[in-house]
């Protein structure tokens, strides 16, 4: 839920709305009646092993136009790839 509130409220309450973050509000911050900014929860990132990242992406190496795209990019930014 994104909720507006003033440079006032944001500096008089910032406890409840960090307490408000944590619970994955976002907020719209005004000065003078003007949006001036956004406050928004970081989202937690999860770590992805190299192996899991190539088995989700290996379907599109099947893909019918693929080598041809693949050798037409290696021509153009020159091959710098990983152990396949």
């Amino acid at each position: 839920m994104t909720r507006t509130i003033t440079q006032a409220e944001l500096r008089n309450g910032s406890a409840g709305v960090m307490d408000a973050l944590e619970a994955g509000d976002d907020f719209i911050i005004t000065r003078n009646g003007h949006p001036v900014g956004e406050l928004r929860p970081i989202r937690a990132q999860r770590d992805v092993a190299t192996a899991e990242l190539k088995a989700r992406f290996a379907r599109f190496a099947a893909a019918g136009a693929a080598a041809e795209e693949r050798a037409e990019i290696d021509a153009v930014f020159g091959e710098d790839r990983l152990d396949d």
